[in-house]
C-alpha cells in the first residue's frame, strides 16, 4: 500500500492548538503563540480509507504537525523554518511515506517546497496545482449561484502576482468579460497581465484592493497576508467571493454586514473511499482541502506507476499541471464538495437570502 504524509500548522492559533491539546482553549493567545516554537514537530494523525474509485487503490497517510502561527512561519528566519519542515519530513520518511505534501503557510516560506525536497529522500508537493483547479471551478460555480453569466462578469483576482493566482487569472481569462489584477506590488503584476491579455484584451492592475473590487461581480483572492484584506466596504452588492487564502483574506467582517455578498471557501474537496482522518481540521467528515488532495492523488498515481512524483513545486503552476490534476480528481473520485463559509456549510437558503439582500431574482 502506497502511503503519504500532509503537514499541517494551526492557522487560528487558540481554536487549532485546542483541537489537540484542549487546554489551549483556556489560555490567552499571545500564550499560546509564544510557546510554539518550543513545541516538537510530531504525528497529528493516522490516515486510512481513502480509495480510488477509478483503480480500487487504497493508500494510507498521516498528518505531521509543525507547531508554528502563520506569522511565526514568514517572520522567522527562513533555515529555522526549513529546519522544522524537514525534520517533519524525516518523520513520514521513517513511516514509509513517499510523498508528503506542505500545507498551507508551510507551501509559501522560502522556495516553494525546491529546498525541503533537495533535503528529503521522498517526493515533495505544495498542492497547488489541484488548489488552482478546484479554486477556478469553485468561482465559477458560485457565480452560477448568484445568477452571475461569466462572460458578463468582471472578475478581480486578489494576490494575482502569486503563483495561484497568477494561473487562476490566465485560466479564468476567456470566460470573463473582464480581469482586473490586484496586488501589492504593481510592478509584478505586469508580466501576469501580458499573460492574460493575450486570451483577454479587457484587463486591467491595480495596487488598491478598493479601486479593484469596486466593480467586480467574481472575485478570487488568494494572498499569503496574515491579516484579511478584503472588507464589506470593499465588495460590490451581489458580488460572489472565492477566498483560497489560508489564513482568510476575507475579513469575517463580511459575514456580519454584507448580507448581499455570498463569500465561499475554495478547495473543499469530498475525499473517495471511506476516509477517516482522525483529526478535527474544521471541516465535514470525508472532506479535505484541495492542497491535501493533490497529495493523495500523487500516492495513487503512485500505486500504478510505482514512482511517487514531486509534482508542484517552486513558485509557478502551469495552467497544465491544474488541468491534470483536474483529470486524477476525475479518474480517482475527488470532487469538489459544495462551499463552506466561516466554518459552516452554504445551504440553499443561505444562497437565496444573499441573493434577495442583493435584489437578484430567485434562483
Amino acid at each position: 500500500m502506497k502511503k503519504f504524509a500532509f503537514i499541517i500548522h494551526p492557522i487560528n492559533v487558540r481554536r487549532d492548538v485546542a483541537r489537540k491539546y484542549p487546554v489551549a482553549k483556556y489560555l490567552p493567545e499571545s500564550l499560546v503563540a509564544l510557546a510554539m516554537p518550543y513545541i516538537p514537530v510530531k504525528v497529528a494523525s493516522h490516515i486510512t480509507g481513502i480509495r480510488s474509485e477509478g483503480t480500487g487503490a487504497e493508500i494510507e497517510g498521516w498528518f505531521i504537525g509543525c507547531p508554528l502561527t502563520p506569522t511565526q512561519l514568514l517572520s522567522m528566519p527562513t533555515e529555522d523554518v526549513y529546519k522544522r519542515l524537514v525534520r517533519c519530513g524525516k518523520i513520514a520518511e521513517d513511516l514509509g511515506a513517499g510523498i508528503i505534501g506542505l500545507g498551507a503557510l508551510t507551501s509559501v516560506v522560502g522556495d516553494g517546497g525546491i529546498t525541503i525536497a533537495e533535503r528529503l529522500n521522498i517526493a515533495v508537493t505544495t498542492g497547488n496545482s489541484y488548489t488552482v483547479a478546484t479554486a477556478v471551478e469553485g468561482a465559477k460555480r458560485g457565480a452560477a449561484l448568484m445568477g452571475t453569466q461569466m462572460h458578463e462578469a468582471n472578475v478581480a483576482i486578489v494576490g494575482a502576482a502569486g503563483s495561484i493566482g497568477h494561473t487562476c487569472a490566465v485560466m479564468l481569462a476567456r470566460d470573463a468579460k473582464s480581469i482586473t489584477l490586484v496586488g501589492r506590488n504593481v510592478e509584478r503584476l505586469a508580466p501576469v497581465a501580458a499573460e492574460v491579455a493575450a486570451r483577454n484584451p479587457n484587463v486591467t492592475v491595480t495596487g488598491d484592493v478598493r479601486e479593484g473590487l469596486k466593480n467586480a461581480d467574481v472575485v478570487l483572492t488568494v494572498t499569503s497576508a496574515v491579516d484579511a484584506v478584503i472588507l464589506p466596504e470593499h465588495l460590490k452588492s451581489g458580488a460572489v467571493v472565492c477566498d483560497v487564502a489560508r489564513p482568510r483574506d476575507v475579513s469575517v467582517r463580511v459575514a456580519k454586514e454584507r448580507k448581499d455578498v455570498l463569500v465561499i471557501e475554495g478547495g473543499v474537496v469530498a475525499v473517495p473511499g471511506d476516509v477517516d482522518f482522525r483529526f478535527d481540521f474544521g471541516f465535514p467528515a470525508k472532506t479535505a482541502y484541495a492542497c491535501m488532495s493533490e497529495t493523495m492523488m500523487l500516492a495513487l498515481e503512485a500505486a500504478e506507476t510505482g514512482v511517487y512524483e514531486s509534482f508542484t513545486l517552486g513558485k509557478t503552476v502551469s495552467a497544465m499541471q491544474a488541468e491534470t490534476t483536474q483529470q486524477w480528481a476525475h479518474k480517482h473520485g475527488f470532487r469538489l464538495a459544495g462551499f463552506r463559509s466561516f466554518e459552516t456549510d452554504v445551504k440553499d437558503e443561505t444562497i437565496a437570502a444573499v441573493r434577495k439582500a442583493a435584489g437578484r431574482a430567485p434562483k
